[in-house]
């Protein structure tokens, strides 16, 4: 669990140290698994462990992970948590900073890399599956034409849908697999 719903990033640095691949799986598996000792994160991610200890430093540096420390068996246990279920920034926030932009664009980008990679995944493993599951997968996208007002109304909307999707998500029920919904809605600059 963890303690806060949501952490809204507005400090580039925070942004930037987050951008780094190994520390957006670090920070994604914390939140999907639950608290986890470094050495449950290496062989989750593949990464040596003194990497993932390195990356969880600076995880925590900025605040995104915490140490759990009434999990530790012994004094050299270390186990970590997510402190937050989700981070946000807003993108319209850091226009008007060079720097606030750069390390927005930079995080974004980062997470759109992970998203790709988690798609990929999928695909990868898709013939893998119970096909009762394949037959609910989607992957679309719909051109419209929208004022920004509308825009902004639509990502209300689609915030919302998630809302009450992960509102009804319970990882405790038998027949339950982890689903991933990724969206996106912006201007085309065509």
């Amino acid at each position: 669990m963890t303690d806060e719903p949501i952490l809204h990033l507005t400090d580039p640095r925070a942004m930037r140290a987050l951008a780094h691949p190994t520390r957006l799986r670090l920070l994604g598996e914390l939140r999907v698994r639950g608290p986890q000792t470094v050495g449950m994160l290496s062989e989750v991610t593949g990464e040596a462990v003194g990497s993932v200890s390195y990356h969880l430093g600076k995880l925590a540096e900025h605040g995104f992970v915490r140490e759990a420390a009434e999990l530790a068996r012994n004094r050299r246990e270390r186990w970590w948590r997510a402190a937050h279920a989700r981070t946000s920034w807003e993108p319209v926030e850091a226009l008007a900073d060079p720097e606030r932009k750069a390390a927005s664009d930079l995080l974004r980008r980062a997470v759109l890399d992970r998203y790709v990679d988690r798609l990929r995944a999928y695909l990868d493993a898709e013939e893998t599956l119970d096909p009762a599951w394949v037959r609910g997968t989607t992957s679309s996208d719909s051109t419209l034409h929208l004022t920004s007002d509308e825009l902004v109304e639509l990502r209300a909307d689609l915030a919302a849908l998630s809302e009450r999707w992960q509102a009804r998500s319970n990882a405790d029920r038998a027949d339950a697999g982890t689903v991933t919904l990724i969206y996106h809605a912006f201007r085309d600059p065509r």
